[in-house]
């Protein structure tokens, strides 16, 4: 008796690998032509240690142009309106 339902279920996963044959392979091989061939690299030339430097530096600097954009009264100064 279990048998048969088992049998649906292999026969459903194989039909669903022939339907879909080999079309990851060929999405993969699209996406890489639209990309012109170039791998996203993080290569930069510096140590981890000089790339934490540089974005905690950056981070600061965005701190900073907030604290000074508040601080000038600008729009909406990171408050969020509640309605009822």
């Amino acid at each position: 008796m279990v048998f048969f339902p088992f049998c649906g279920f292999v026969y459903l996963c194989c039909l669903d690998r022939i339907i879909r044959g080999n079309q990851r392979e060929k999405d993969r091989e699209r996406a890489q032509a639209r990309s012109g061939g170039k791998a996203k690299k993080n290569d930069d030339g510096l140590t981890p240690e000089q790339r934490r430097e540089r974005d905690a530096k950056a981070l600061q600097e965005k701190a900073a142009k907030k604290a000074a954009k508040d601080a000038a009264g600008g729009t909406n100064a990171g408050s969020k309106s509640t309605k009822k």
